[in-house]
């Protein structure tokens, strides 16, 4: 009898060790390739560090975006400031569909955040993203283009602060330390 009862406690704490695993588990080869602050109007906002298995960010290979926070900031702020970004950078491309969709998708993925806390944003190609708060599954969307949109905000060249797209790329010399 006890035989059967060890295996059911051994299959529930794995089970809930991989339900816990964050987003190393899946990128366990993963490498920083840089980290910069972003502020605005004086004000640092979070430090943001990419991190990729290869030498380079690459739109065909999983890669792991995570943002450290300095300030409080409400999940509605968060949202709205990722929706716009994608927009702008869509080039008002986005239809109205995908932004309810999108909506509802990153309204899940979010909360509100506080000084220490860490978003990391898990890009995998052709499949979509998952999101982690505090190193915990926060919510997987399944959707290839939201993922690209969404990514897009810090590492297209249209990215609307450079200087840090050029820290996370690894191009603005050595930004590793941050």
């Amino acid at each position: 009898m006890a035989h059967p009862a060890r295996w059911t406690c051994l299959c529930l704490l794995l089970a809930a060790m991989s339900s816990a695993a964050d987003w190393r588990a899946e990128l366990p080869a993963a490498q920083r390739l840089g980290a910069g602050d972003f502020t605005w109007f004086g004000l640092r906002l979070y430090t943001a560090r990419l991190w990729a298995v290869g030498p380079v960010q690459d739109w065909n290979q999983p890669f792991a975006l995570e943002l450290l926070y300095h300030r409080s900031l409400s999940r509605d702020t968060l949202v709205k400031a990722s929706l716009e970004e994608m927009q702008r950078l869509g080039g008002g491309s986005m239809t109205a569909q995908q932004r309810a969709a999108w909506t509802r998708a990153i309204e899940q993925a979010f909360v509100d955040v506080s000084p220490g806390m860490r978003i990391t944003g898990l890009y995998l190609p052709r499949q979509g993203c998952r999101f982690y708060v505090d190193g915990k599954l926060s919510h997987a969307i399944d959707d290839p283009v939201f993922a690209r949109a969404f990514f897009a905000i810090w590492l297209d060249p249209r990215a609307r602060d450079p200087q840090l797209r050029q820290r996370l790329l690894g191009l603005a010399g050595d930004d590793r330390g941050a």
